[in-house]
């Protein structure tokens, strides 16, 4: 069917968002089109090619996971007649609503003329040429004890009650056949499941976010979930299919900055800019975070304006601009690497700021673990969500390894210096002078 239409009109078909529309006006011209998966689908989600045991697609939601997986199985099982399929699901009721007869499930995707029949009370899913799939809950996982397949199916894996056994057993189930296949698809958590599918041998991944099914979904619902979870933990995890893991020995973990996380701000008493600069024009990023003190007492991240391998005129017009915006008190600025050059860098910016030049003394993760401690006791807040930065915070381990992105923490030693300011008692210690 693909051969009727260039690929260039069914993308733009699928842009326009009224699929429905277009094939009701060309039914005629080309019938059967919509349920053509080689015409619709796009070039993320196509089965993979070449020898493999197992499929994971872990990606958001509204990603088309689902469509990928039904039909995956619908075009295996009209292509080899008497082929046993394994339908596992997080418990029965899912494996009917959403495997079966969801909008993306094998009833919905099988044309008319072929579509399979369902007999809930066997709990199978019986096509023409004898080809049947079986139902099984993951929450039972000793159901799985007995049959065998050539393929299987497990829904939203990262939602199942005995993952682990009901994952085993399936997998002992697949040994009909010369190439026995599972597919895994699941929005991502870091359950053990999943953390142990990602370690083994012969699997591979598809994956991506829900905007990369923009032309399916409505505008309206794209919007409302990007402007209430884009840039969040959950949203990171749910809408861009991110597996958010928290590193062991980390000093922040995902749920104390998640617990931090706040919409509104008090009156700020303090204002104040911590900057980390990069120790030559081609080094890391530039750290600058803006924090300030509110007036109940709690310190509040608000910005984190960093600049990604910046020239020196660069990262301190940003400075300048993040302190503009703010109405900074002052900045605190990191001078180890650059001594008076990092201070003439700033005045240079006209920034009409003090700037207190900070003297490193003890190592990255020490000075942070004092920060660290203010979350513990939730004296820090973060207004709104900050992924970079967030991303570096949890890297950060206290025997002094950092596993996080780029060589450095360069926007989480900024975010230190800056509540370390804020938190500090009046008088300063020795490692700051003034300028």
């Amino acid at each position: 069917m693909t051969a009727y239409l260039p690929r260039s009109e069914a993308e733009a078909v699928a842009m326009s968002g009224d699929v429905d529309g277009w094939l009701t006006q060309n039914a005629k011209r080309l019938p059967g089109l919509a349920w053509d998966w080689n015409f619709w689908v796009r070039d993320d989600q196509r089965a993979p090619q070449g020898d493999w045991r197992i499929w994971f697609v872990m990606a958001g939601r509204g990603f088309g996971k689902t469509r990928m997986a039904a039909d995956w199985v619908r075009g295996l099982a009209q292509a080899h007649p008497g082929l046993r399929i394994a339908l596992v699901g997080a418990t029965m009721h899912d494996v009917r609503s959403v495997m079966i007869e969801g909008d993306s499930g094998l009833l919905a995707i099988a044309p008319p003329e072929d579509r399979p029949l369902f007999e809930p009370s066997l709990k199978r899913l019986v096509w023409r040429n004898g080809a049947t799939a079986y139902c099984y809950s993951a929450s039972e996982p000793d159901s799985l004890r007995g049959p065998q397949h050539h393929i299987g199916w497990g829904d939203e894996i990262a939602k199942w009650d005995s993952s682990q056994a009901a994952w085993d057993i399936l997998a002992m189930t697949m040994r009909l056949g010369d190439r026995p296949q599972m597919v895994a698809t699941t929005t991502p958590r870091p359950v053990p499941l999943v953390q142990s599918l990602l370690a083994q041998p012969g699997i591979v991944m598809s994956g991506g976010s829900m905007n990369a099914n923009r032309a399916q979904l409505a505008h309206a619902y794209r919007g409302a979930m990007m402007a209430r979870y884009g840039g969040t933990r959950l949203g990171r995890q749910e809408l861009d299919g991110e597996l958010l893991t928290d590193t062991e020995g980390a000093l922040w973990t995902r749920a104390m900055i998640d617990a931090a996380q706040v919409n509104d701000l008090p009156p700020l008493r303090r204002v104040v800019i911590g900057v980390d600069p990069p120790a030559t024009n081609r080094g890391d990023a530039c750290g600058i975070v803006v924090a300030g003190l509110g007036t109940d007492g709690l310190a509040y991240v608000l910005e984190d304006a960093s600049v990604e391998r910046p020239r020196p005129e660069i990262w301190a017009m940003a400075v300048a601009k993040a302190a503009d915006r703010w109405n900074a008190d002052c900045v605190i600025a990191e001078s180890n690497n650059g001594g008076d050059m990092v201070t003439a860098t700033l005045l240079a910016a006209d920034i009409g700021l003090p700037v207190r030049s900070v003297t490193a003394t003890r190592g990255k993760s020490a000075r942070a673990e004092p920060v660290s401690m203010f979350y513990q006791k939730q004296k820090v807040r973060h207004a709104g969500a900050f992924p970079s930065l967030e991303d570096e915070l949890c890297a950060m381990t206290l025997d002094g390894r950092y596993e996080g992105p780029g060589r450095s923490p360069d926007r989480a030693d900024a975010l230190v210096w800056a509540l370390t300011e804020l938190m500090r008692p009046s008088k300063a210690g020795p490692s700051v002078r003034w300028l």
